[in-house]
């Protein structure tokens, strides 16, 4: 089953930027994940036990208003990500489902205006139907018409996990 939303993985070149000097500017440092399992932002899945990875810190509105002219003031926050050491596919084609959608995990799902501002927002527990779930989530954050973007993070660490703008 194909998502009715798209999810957006971190840009290619961004991610370049983020090889280099992270958004809270500190150089990466990559390491080998022996174990695997956490979830990479490049590529919306999860790391395979021995790949080549690095932990960074990632702005994504701040990112999404450079691109956008929006001035998301106070709301420009950034947390860890997982992403590839080196260059890799990103996402493979079209995907099943919305990624890292454990049934029973919390997710907050904040809301955005066209200025970068939080304009709404839920905590969700993953359901068994995580599809249907994310897509009554989306649904109705954009049956409101200010909403823009909306950011899905992990409750637990405030990972960023992915972003999806208004269709």
């Amino acid at each position: 089953m194909n998502t009715t939303y798209t999810p957006r993985a971190i840009a290619p070149d961004t991610l370049e930027q983020l090889r280099d000097t992270d958004d809270a500017g500190r150089p990466c440092v990559p390491y080998v994940d022996a174990e695997g399992g956490s979830p990479l932002r490049c590529c919306l899945r999860p790391v395979a036990p021995g790949e080549r990875v690095a932990l960074v810190s990632y702005a994504p509105l701040r990112r999404w208003a450079r691109e956008t002219g929006a001035a998301p003031g106070a709301y420009d926050e950034q947390g860890p990500v997982f992403i590839h050491a080196e260059p890799c596919e990103g996402p493979e084609g079209e995907r099943a489902g919305y990624p890292f959608s454990r049934a029973g995990a919390l997710r907050t799902v904040r809301r955005y205006d066209a200025q970068g501002h939080i304009v709404g927002g839920r905590l969700m527990e993953i359901p068994e139907d995580a599809e249907q779930g994310f897509d009554g989530v989306f649904a109705e954050a954009f049956a409101d018409p200010e909403v823009a973007l909306v950011h899905v993070r992990a409750v637990e660490y405030g990972c960023f996990h992915f972003e999806v703008r208004r269709p």
